[in-house]
């Protein structure tokens, strides 16, 4: 099992672009410690087109209102700098905001990832290749690369990402890894509930049993616990 960067053709060159984006790094660093409903909130913003703050903030009260006052300003304030954020992904065109949303998704699971390997470990954009077996073509959005223990990240804003393609090439992974010898985890992160997930994977039929699955309940397991099975 061999590591490979990804070929720099034009999507990846533009995609690269939008993950360079400050906008990404900074809505990255605030959900990476964010909590479950501040998640929820910039989830729910960025699949919006709106630019107007206060009807999202009468929408979670417990993050904006008197609760959120009582607890402390510094809960708060990371709420409206989450707000803030996610509103600036919402004003973009529509295919744009989907990059966006896609790459903000990656840079989160590598910094969480980041609290339980080492930096040095973690990689973007890479292919697995195994001895005898055609590459595939789409390379995985986040890989740990560690020697006996690698693992492999496909990265989803919401559950309609998840199609068989995907569960195949997960699977498929895992077991060419383990034909010779070698262990990898292969493991979804969608930044949706995991009812929707579950919905979404009882429609395939597509081996996913070694698959784990990360869900915007769940993100913080990347830093410590295993993820949940797909199953």
């Amino acid at each position: 099992m061999r590591f490979q960067d990804a070929a720099r053709d034009a999507r990846a060159v533009v995609y690269a672009g939008i993950q360079a984006d400050p906008l990404v790094a900074r809505a990255a660093a605030l959900l990476a410690d964010a909590t479950a409903a501040q998640r929820v909130l910039a989830r729910a913003v960025m699949n919006g087109e709106s630019d107007a703050a206060e009807p999202w903030r009468s929408m979670f009260p417990t993050l904006f209102g008197s609760v959120a006052a009582a607890e402390g300003s510094a809960e708060r304030d990371r709420s409206e700098a989450i707000l803030a954020v996610s509103l600036a992904v919402a004003t973009r065109g529509e295919q744009v905001r989907s990059q966006f949303r896609g790459a903000i998704v990656e840079a989160v699971t590598e910094l969480l990832l980041a609290r339980r390997v080492a930096a040095d470990a973690i990689r973007r954009e890479r292919r697995i290749l195994f001895d005898g077996v055609p590459a595939e073509i789409h390379p995985y959005d986040v890989t740990v690369e560690t020697p006996g223990a690698a693992e492999a990240y496909d990265c989803k804003w919401g559950a309609r990402g998840i199609s068989a393609d995907v569960l195949h090439q997960l699977d498929d992974a895992r077991g060419h890894a383990a034909a010779e010898g070698d262990r990898l985890l292969p493991v979804l992160v969608i930044f949706d509930a995991r009812r929707s997930c579950e919905v979404r994977l009882a429609r395939h039929t597509a081996p996913r049993t070694g698959t784990r699955l990360v869900t915007i309940e769940t993100l913080d397991r990347l830093a410590g616990r295993r993820a949940e099975a797909a199953s």
